[in-house]
């Protein structure tokens, strides 16, 4: 038996995989698996929104998680934004904050490991995710 086309993107997401919560508004991927960028940095986006919900909130690292979540969830963003873009120009731009974004999420999650040292695994998933999204944004703006 198959599973459906959906089903075979989630599982092959690995740590990003759909939880299967029904609070979650998303578009079904159209198999384009783990390449469509929209998605994966959607996915990214919602994975560090789970991650800053586990992290325990006291005076320093309340600050730390909004910027976080702020940084974590403008990736895909600005993806968004640049897919959308009508110049060269607009692209660029909005591909290079792609970039920011992604190296200052992994800077907050360095952040974080150090305010609460036993998130180090989760952190790390993310923190590997978050370079591999900065390296990939870093190619596309240096290729245009």
């Amino acid at each position: 038996m198959t599973k459906p086309k959906d089903q075979n993107v989630r599982d092959s997401y690995g740590p990003f995989a759909d939880s299967r919560d029904s609070s979650v508004v998303r578009e079904e991927a159209d198999g384009k698996g783990i390449y469509d960028l929209e998605e994966r940095t959607a996915r990214f986006g919602e994975a560090v929104i789970d991650f800053a919900k586990s992290i325990p909130r006291d005076a320093v690292t309340t600050r730390i998680i909004s910027q976080q979540v702020g940084a974590g969830t403008s990736v895909g963003a600005n993806y968004v934004e640049a897919d959308d873009a009508v110049s060269k120009k607009e692209f660029l731009k909005s591909i290079g904050t792609c970039r920011k974004e992604a190296r200052e999420t992994k800077h907050f999650l360095r952040m974080i490991v150090r305010a609460v040292p036993e998130l180090k695994p989760q952190a790390r998933t993310l923190w590997l995710e978050a370079k591999e999204l900065h390296l990939i944004s870093s190619k596309i703006w240096r290729n245009k």
